[in-house]
Formats: structure tokens, C-alpha cells, sequence
């Protein structure tokens, strides 16, 4: 009988919200799990002891998403330790809420640098790293479709996202590898807490048919199916994950 080799994954952004749901169900899924993080060291770790002590596989790994140099090193660490590459999740992401007119170009660049360079980086080193038959999985948001007021900024950031994950996806014909993004609609994490009041809460609970926030574990099902041999046929797709609203 030939053993199946594990599967590996690396996932930015994996030590709090939709990332850190992401990690902990890709490892109690079997996958050994590279926990990416910037400045969180003590919540990367928590997240690796959670899938360790389910029985699995994973360590923290530190890099600016940002920065090319950090994650190439980011990967030859997961390479090492796991022996390879399946699946990169790109979750690390930033968020600012400002009208367009009043925006501080400051945060712009902000956006731009985590949200676009840094998921051009990761996915440009996951193109280079994953092997035959993996996955790569963006984040966007459902955003785009619903035009809310002061998103002017991260929508965009979001739609460069988009674009350049539809694109990957057929550069890597040949290589039986699926490149797709996931668009949450409202879920409750600290990234999408920050900044609003409770009624703007609740308004946006409410918009769903489904009438409720939703949950990181939520989008973090929608992932790992992207992620697994039962999503490999979707491939070149943005997937929004949203509750149903229009």
C-alpha cells in the first residue's frame, strides 16, 4: 500500500480572524500548517498549539507579506520543515473606512501595500513553490458588489485581489493547480469590528437573508473546500461567501 504524502499549506494572516479559523480547520483536515504572522507571535503560537493538540502538524512563520524577501524565506522554512508545498491561503489583509474625498492617502498606501503587493508577493511565491495538484486561495470581499459608502479604498485594494487571481489561474495552465478567492460578506472578526458602532453592526447583521454576522469558521469552510481534491474543479472563480445578500 503507497502512504499518501501530507498535504502542506501556508496561510498569512493565520494568526487571528478568518486566517487563524482557516489554519485550525486545514490542520484538524490533516494538512500540516505553516502559520503565517507579521507581528502577532504570541497568537501564531496559540493557533500552532490548537492544531497540535487536535493531533496535527503546524508552526508559526513570520514574514511581511509585503515583503519578498521575508516571505521567500517564509516558504523555504515550510519547504523544510514539511517537506513541501500544497496550499497557500492569502488572508493577510488590512482595512481602513473613509469617505473617498476625505480619505488620508497615507492609509491608501497602507492598503495598497499589504492588500496588493502583499498578496501579488504571496501569490507570486506560491505560483513559483506549490506543487502539482495544490490550491491557491485569495481573500476579497463582497464589497465590491455592494458598494458601501467609505469602502471606496479597500474595495479597490480588494478588486486588484480579483483581477490578479483570475489571471493566475490561467497562467498556470498545465500544472493541475486551481488559483480562486473567497469574498466574505460581513463577518465578525476584530478587522471588521474596528471602527463601528453598534447600530452599524446590527444594520449589517441584518442585510443577509439569513439575518446574522458571518463567523470565521464560516469562510473558513468555504476555503478549505477550495483548498481540498472536492473543490479542485472550481478553478479561476471569486467564490462570495456572504449570507445571500444581493
Amino acid at each position: 500500500m503507497v502512504m499518501q504524502e501530507q498535504r502542506v499549506a501556508v496561510v498569512t494572516g493565520g494568526s487571528r480572524g478568518i486566517g487563524r479559523a482557516t489554519a485550525i480547520l486545514l490542520g484538524a483536515r490533516g494538512h500540516a500548517v505553516a502559520v503565517g504572522f507579521s507581528g502577532s507571535a504570541d497568537a501564531a503560537r496559540e493557533v500552532v498549539e490548537t492544531i497540535t493538540a487536535a493531533g496535527g502538524r503546524a508552526m508559526p512563520v513570520q514574514a511581511d507579506v509585503a515583503d519578498e524577501n521575508a516571505v521567500a524565506a517564509a516558504f523555504d522554512t515550510a519547504e523544510k520543515e514539511f517537506g513541501g508545498v500544497d496550499v497557500v491561503v492569502n488572508s493577510a489583509g488590512r482595512m481602513g473606512l473613509s469617505p473617498i474625498a476625505d480619505l488620508d492617502l497615507s492609509v491608501l498606501d497602507d492598503l495598497y501595500r499589504t492588500n496588493i503587493r502583499g498578496t501579488f508577493v504571496v501569490a507570486r511565491e506560491a505560483a513559483r513553490r506549490v506543487r502539482d495538484g495544490g490550491a491557491i486561495v485569495n481573500l476579497s470581499t463582497s464589497v465590491l458588489g455592494l458598494q458601501f459608502p467609505q469602502y471606496g479604498a479597500y474595495a479597490a485594494s480588494k478588486g486588484a485581489v480579483e483581477a490578479m487571481t483570475l489571471i493566475l489561474a490561467r497562467e498556470l495552465r498545465g500544472r493541475d493547480i486551481t488559483v480562486n478567492a473567497v469574498a466574505p460578506g460581513p463577518t465578525a472578526t476584530e478587522l471588521f469590528f474596528e471602527g463601528k458602532d453598534e447600530a452599524t453592526i446590527e444594520r449589517l447583521a441584518k442585510q443577509p437573508p439569513l439575518e446574522r454576522l458571518g463567523t470565521p469558521e464560516d469562510i473558513a469552510e468555504v476555503v478549505t473546500f477550495l483548498a481540498g481534491p472536492a473543490g479542485h474543479w472550481v478553478n479561476g472563480q471569486v467564490l462570495r461567501a456572504n449570507g445571500g445578500i444581493a
